[in-house]
């Protein structure tokens, strides 16, 4: 580590450790590290890196300034290759490439499969660009490097198990995400990994169980419990219990305290969203997130948080705020070359979701099925998981229900059941359908699977 005595090299290893637990300790000893090792050529990549994983425009554009001044004197041929592949992948990031900064840091983690900075940053930008064989194969290709008694090797297999749940391997990922769990039990990343195996084969009950169990390792003291807690809150309104939910978002999710963070605000707009789809009274909660948002004045930098911004200005029916996102990141598209990848994620799927949103908030639902459905099968390219981004395929269901268009709402119904067969949305909406097209016995039917699949998963709720 070049330019980085014993003591700065202590302070990394301090901060590597708080990143993968996922803890705020990692800023300051990141910040420690600088001090005792401001040339540290590591303490300045890490620093790069810890100001793009938040998606927050302004510490991105902070951790830029900062990372030119210190590249500005570095004599990168003094480097090892190593230090050297960090500074191209921070800066491509920095510059707006996060696609060629996750494929420097491919290169890099082949090389050197225990770098846990490289395989740490690469998995969160497979995440952030919805890349899913990405996800499972940057850890996947490393993991057999690292031996089972490294201290870090539990959160390698936390990664691992995220990859392969977001890329179908459900079974295999809670494997390894109880694995990585049980070689340390505050693993929030591990944990949520399992979490999103039950939400994708729609095992909520034992999901609630499995949370309830760990609420003392990750329900607080982590950048992650709010993003863990709105995930209980999906189980929850599986469960039928809107008033669970709504009692969670409140304690947790956004209140009066809440930092205002894109991370965190995003998962307030998904679960509020969900109500308005199911028609749920939310009561003054969608007011107040969207001058949550409006106070953040967010440039472009990330559509997906864009998509969410758009949720909370058309669920408090504030239109023409998120008309006037659409129309300013439409001006950025023509201004903008084309080589930042946030250029297509907005041009071509974040700009579409925000225009459905708003069309589905004006009742306009045959547009929103015009606009969503050519771009369904893509739309993990601007980033996010599949249990986020199905809160806009709910949307392009409701609205082809509430539009009348019978044949697409079957279609995707029986996409929906066939890969989640327990999950009472789904059968309520079968039920809807059939009810439209005046098959009673096949309504009851759905209805009564519906009816039983949430009271298994009330009856986990109702556990002390």
């Amino acid at each position: 580590m070049s330019r980085t005595g014993a003591d700065a090299a202590s302070h990394y290893e301090d901060a590597m450790s708080a990143l993968l637990f996922f803890r705020g300790e990692v800023a300051d000893a990141s910040q420690a590290l600088l001090a005792a090792a401001p040339e540290s050529v590591m303490g300045n990549v890490l620093a790069a890196y810890l100001g793009l994983l938040g998606t927050e425009e302004k510490d991105a554009t902070a951790a830029r300034e900062a990372f030119t001044r210190f590249t500005d004197g570095v004599p990168t041929e003094e480097l090892t290759p190593r230090e050297r592949m960090h500074l191209a992948a921070a800066t491509s990031w920095l510059d707006g490439d996060i696609h060629r900064a996750g494929r420097i840091l491919g290169e890099l983690t082949v090389a050197h499969p225990r770098d846990e900075l490289a395989l740490a940053t690469g998995h969160q930008i497979d995440f952030l660009t919805g890349d899913a064989i990405r996800l499972r194969d940057r850890v996947g290709g490393a993991l057999t490097a690292w031996p089972e008694d490294d201290p870090h090797y539990g959160h390698i297999l936390g990664m691992y198990a995220f990859g392969l749940e977001e890329s179908g391997h459900y079974d295999r990922a809670r494997e390894a995400g109880l694995a990585a769990v049980g070689h340390n039990p505050r693993d929030v990343w591990g944990i949520h990994a399992v979490v999103h195996t039950y939400e994708m084969q729609g095992r909520f009950a034992e999901g609630i169980r499995f949370l309830d169990a760990r609420t003392d390792d990750w329900g607080s003291g982590n950048y992650l419990n709010v993003h863990n807690w709105w995930h209980y809150c999906l189980y929850a309104l599986e469960a039928g219990d809107t008033a669970r939910a709504l009692g969670i978002y409140d304690a947790v999710l956004h209140h009066d305290a809440s930092a205002g963070l894109a991370m965190e605000l995003l998962d307030a707009s998904a679960l509020l969203w969900r109500l308005l789809l199911a028609d749920r009274a939310t009561g003054d909660r969608w007011p107040r997130l969207a001058d949550a948002w409006a106070a953040r004045q967010d440039p472009p930098y990330y559509a997906f948080n864009d998509v969410h911004a758009v949720m909370a200005y058309v669920g408090a029916d504030r239109i023409a705020d998120a008309e006037r996102l659409v129309a300013d990141r439409t001006a950025w598209l023509g201004r903008t070359p084309p080589e930042l990848s946030n250029h297509a994620m907005t041009a071509e799927i974040g700009l579409p979701v925000c225009r459905a949103l708003i069309a589905y908030g004006q009742g306009r639902y045959g547009d929103v099925v015009d606009l969503l459905a050519p771009i369904r099968y893509r739309l993990n390219t601007y980033g996010g998981s599949h249990a986020q981004r199905d809160a806009v395929q709910k949307t392009l269901l409701e609205a082809a229900l509430r539009a009348g268009r019978d044949e697409t709402a079957r279609t995707l119904l029986s996409e929906r059941i066939g890969l989640r067969p327990v999950c009472p949305y789904n059968w309520l909406a079968q039920a809807r359908l059939a009810d439209r097209l005046g098959e009673t016995a096949k309504a009851a039917a759905a209805r009564t699977r519906a009816a039983e699949q949430a009271a298994q998963g009330a009856a986990a709720l109702s556990r002390p």
